[in-house]
């Protein structure tokens, strides 16, 4: 019996409910046949917290997510709640749950299976075997640095509209320093390889985090072979040549962006997980968070569509980073390649050459079926 892992779960809103059960398959697999142990509670995020608190994480949600190993999120938001003010949006809540668990170093892998080289926006000989990890900067950057805000421009005469709207780039060489230490570690457990990706040409922000990263690479992890680009160059590179990269870090926009970029050589975003990592606990394990990076997808909700992959994959980046269950890591990430491999698809998979459709919990059953196997 290994040890016992906390984990809360937060369906959300949309599909999230829908792909989160088919997590729970797996998860109650595991602890069946693996011996694992499990301590797994529910709670609400989202729209859905609102609907029931008046806010889109409550205060007894955000302690609990605290006190676990990890936190298990399906997605947030629709339409029933654009009307609502700011500070109440159902995407406050996720973004709370980042910054109040220090959740820093944001990890969005781009796998394509090779059954879905085909799917990709780029040529099979362009995506076939990529595997890159991106590592981005979540907590600060110009997402969170003061000041910002829209304000008058009175006193300027040529500002048709009056107004100004500011946002501020800020980087502390500590919060630079951490993120590369995470993508330097990870690295080591890859290709060996960094690229740190900014805009030192144009950007003081740029220019420190090019000499903190280098600090750190010279002083920690000389064994990593570490590079630099342009972040625009490197939005080019991805698409020319995406298999050149291993592990690449880089800050809070420029990692917004590339990592989308990067999403659609895979060719759906219904089959791309992500991590959200932060300091270690007093047991060891990161302060962490996963979630798939797709959306409520509204449309489709409660309609047995969705593509439950992408949350699964999230569960399995859960087993390998904050439990250290590589191998089930592994064996779950080969189930999926293997139904995949058989044809198998949900309706964003389906192509005109055809596949097997199946709906969601057809999808989950499939997935458990193939760890059995």
């Amino acid at each position: 019996m290994s040890d016992r892992y906390s984990l809360l779960i937060l369906p959300g809103d949309g599909i999230g409910p829908e792909v989160m059960a088919e997590v729970v398959k797996v998860i109650d697999w595991f602890q069946a046949n693996r011996g694992m142990a499990f301590d797994v509670s529910h709670d609400l995020v989202g729209g859905a917290a609102y609907d029931a608190h008046g806010a889109p994480l409550s205060d007894a949600t955000m302690a609990r997510a605290q006190a676990v190993d990890a936190v298990l999120l399906g997605a947030v938001g629709g339409p029933k709640y654009d009307a609502l003010d700011f500070g109440v949006k159902p995407e406050r809540g996720l973004l709370r749950l980042r910054k109040e668990m220090d959740l820093f170093a944001n990890l969005r892998p781009a796998q394509c299976f090779d059954a879905l080289a085909d799917f990709s926006s780029l040529k099979r000989e362009v995506v076939a075997g990529l595997d890159i990890l991106i590592v981005r900067e979540l907590t600060s950057g110009i997402y969170f640095g003061e000041p910002r805000g829209i304000h008058s421009d009175d006193n300027n005469p040529e500002n048709e509209g009056g107004r100004v709207g500011i946002n501020t780039q800020r980087y502390t060489s500590g919060e630079i320093r951490r993120v590369a230490r995470s993508a330097f570690e990870l690295a080591r457990k890859r290709g060996n390889r960094v690229c740190s990706m900014e805009k030192a040409n144009v950007m003081e922000s740029g220019i420190l985090w090019r000499e903190e990263v280098t600090w750190v690479h010279q002083q920690e992890y000389p064994d990593v072979e570490l590079s630099h680009m342009y972040a625009d160059n490197g939005a080019m590179q991805l698409v020319r040549n995406p298999r050149q990269f291993d592990v690449i870090v880089t800050d809070n926009l420029f990692g917004d962006i590339l990592s989308d970029a990067a999403a659609m050589l895979t060719g759906s975003l219904g089959m791309l997980p992500s991590a959200s990592l932060g300091a270690p606990m007093a047991n060891g394990r990161p302060k962490a968070l996963y979630e798939p990076v797709h959306g409520s997808a509204p449309d489709i909700a409660g309609q047995g569509m969705a593509n439950p992959i992408a949350c699964i994959l999230s569960f399995a980046m859960a087993l390998r980073y904050s439990f250290g269950e590589l191998a089930a890591a592994d064996a779950l990430e080969a189930a999926v390649e293997r139904v995949l491999a058989e044809g198998v698809r949900t309706a964003d998979l389906m192509t005109p050459e055809g596949g097997r459709p199946v709906g969601t919990a057809e999808m989950g059953d499939r997935i458990v079926a193939a760890l059995e196997a």
